[in-house]
């Protein structure tokens, strides 16, 4: 997939490709049947209207092969300047950009990681919790934590992810490293604040690799015991973060969303 994607990308940008990278699980380990296929390009400066749209006919082109994990890809793009922040344009999240400066691999140009500065902590912080609110607040993910049977019934990507994803924006906010899946459920036990909450994301590493079957009541009682103080720690941590990095408005959402749960 990954060779498939430079390809196209050779293709598109023949004399502006610098570089191009994996990232995410493919990057630093980790890799499992739920996870992503993240690639970068970085291209010469300056970004052109062109180029998005290239980004959207390599996603197309990738989706309509049908290979295995063809609908799993995720393009992170932009010129250094762009990731430097200088100039607009490109999609690179700053947690992304954190993943290529730390942990990015290779595969075809010149590594240009130096030249990319680090994000700020308030950044990480607070695009996560912009993420987080999108992606983990809605009213039916709230039905789904509070119903381990309807939690059981989701896929297995998004039954990992809701669980594993705010264990990861707390490994990042804590240390300011990418939340990568084993490190951050490590660092959330090693906590020991909640005892059912830590069994849970362990059991969440798990099924990663090899999903629980709906009917399955160990893993209900695990979910039952241990969703509602995983969240809770996760908002209670990020709404006195947000209201430090003058983010007040953010802060009130976390704290509503906590009141929801």
């Amino acid at each position: 997939m990954l060779a498939a994607a430079v390809e196209r990308a050779q293709q598109f940008w023949p004399d502006r490709l610098i570089a191009a990278y994996a990232l995410g699980s493919l990057a630093h380990g980790g890799f499992s049947a739920v996870s992503d296929v993240d690639v970068a390009f970085v291209l010469a400066d300056p970004l052109l209207a062109t180029d998005a749209q290239h980004v959207a006919a390599l996603n197309d082109a990738i989706k309509a092969s049908n290979a295995p994990f063809a609908d799993r890809l995720s393009v992170f793009w932009g010129s250094l300047p762009s990731l430097s922040g200088v100039s607009p344009g490109g999609r690179f999240p700053p947690l992304d950009r954190l993943d290529l400066k730390k942990y990015g691999r290779l595969i075809v140009g010149r590594d240009v990681r130096e030249s990319v500065p680090f994000p700020a902590r308030s950044e990480l912080v607070v695009v996560g919790a912009e993420l987080a609110l999108r992606r983990l607040a809605s009213d039916d993910v709230i039905r789904k934590l509070k119903s381990p049977e309807a939690l059981l019934r989701c896929d297995q990507k998004t039954l990992t992810r809701l669980i594993l994803w705010p264990v990861r924006f707390l490994y990042t906010a804590r240390t300011g490293d990418v939340g990568r899946n084993d490190v951050a459920v490590e660092h959330f036990a090693a906590a020991g604040k909640e005892r059912a909450a830590t069994e849970l994301v362990r059991l969440a590493l798990k099924w990663r690799h090899a999903c629980p079957a709906a009917s399955d009541q160990d893993a209900a009682a695990a979910i039952a015991a241990g969703a509602a103080a995983l969240y809770h720690e996760f908002l209670a941590d990020y709404e006195p973060r947000l209201r430090q990095f003058e983010r007040p408005d953010l802060a009130a959402s976390f704290r509503e969303w906590r009141q929801r749960l």
